[in-house]
This record gives C-alpha cells, sequence and structure tokens, in this order.
C-alpha cells in the first residue's frame, strides 16, 4: 500500500530560535520530547521508546536553524521521510514547527494523535 504524506504546522511561542533548533536536532533535544533515548553515530540517529521499542533514521538532509530531515532505516520507502522544519512568521513574531511525515492511510489518525501529543510534550519542556 502507497504511504501518504502529511504535513501539520505547530505555532510555538518561543523566543529563541535556538532552543527549537536545539530540540528538533540533537539527540539531547529529541531526548527532551521525542523519544526516551537518543544516541547518534555520524548520520545515524538510534530513537528509543521504553525499554524495547528501537528505531534507527539517517539524517539524510539538515539546514541549520530550518529543517532536518530522516528516513527511518526499516522503511522499504526509500523515498519517505519525516522532516521537522522551524519558521518564523514575521506577522506575529512566533515560530512555527512544520512536521512532514509518510503514513498508511489507515493508520492517518494514529499518527496525528502521535504528533500532537509529541509536540505538546515539546511545548512544556522547552516552555513554549
Amino acid at each position: 500500500m502507497k504511504k501518504e504524506k502529511i504535513h501539520i504546522e505547530y505555532l510555538l511561542n518561543a523566543s529563541s530560535r535556538t532552543i527549537i533548533w536545539n530540540a528538533i536536532s540533537t539527540p539531547i533535544g529529541l531526548e527532551s520530547w521525542f523519544a526516551d533515548r537518543v544516541n547518534m553515530k555520524d548520520k545515524t540517529f538510534v530513537f528509543t521508546w521504553g525499554k524495547s521499542e528501537i528505531r534507527e533514521a539517517e539524517l539524510i538532509a539538515s539546514r541549520m536553524h530550518s529543517f532536518v530531515r530522516f528516513h527511518w532505516l526499516d522503511d522499504e520507502d526509500e523515498k519517505s521521510y519525516f522532516e521537522l522544519k522551524m519558521n518564523f512568521n514575521e506577522l506575529t513574531s512566533d515560530y512555527v514547527l512544520e512536521i512532514t511525515d509518510s503514513v498508511d492511510p489507515e493508520e492517518k489518525d494514529d499518527l496525528y494523535e502521535l504528533w500532537n501529543s509529541q509536540v505538546e510534550t515539546l511545548r512544556r519542556t522547552c516552555g513554549m
């Protein structure tokens, strides 16, 4: 079954792009909201949730203070990725976190719920 690409935007009440950038691009930052543990070796990030769920993702693209794009190594679709992108809205002086991800159509609602929960944790841990 072909995956669908989803795009979600979250308004973040953050005053510092460095805080957001560190939260989406570094192992320590990702541990604060995305996974329980994150290790990195070269361009491979190892994400761990709980005691047994482990997934590896390759960092396939990145632009400082802009975006990071990962590809899950266990994903058969070589073109699929998930991306975390930060943008500054000049009208509101707020940052927007844009998330692009791929999902099987029957799991779309679950993925939205997961990202909503993860971003809520990001807001709490980073004071946004």
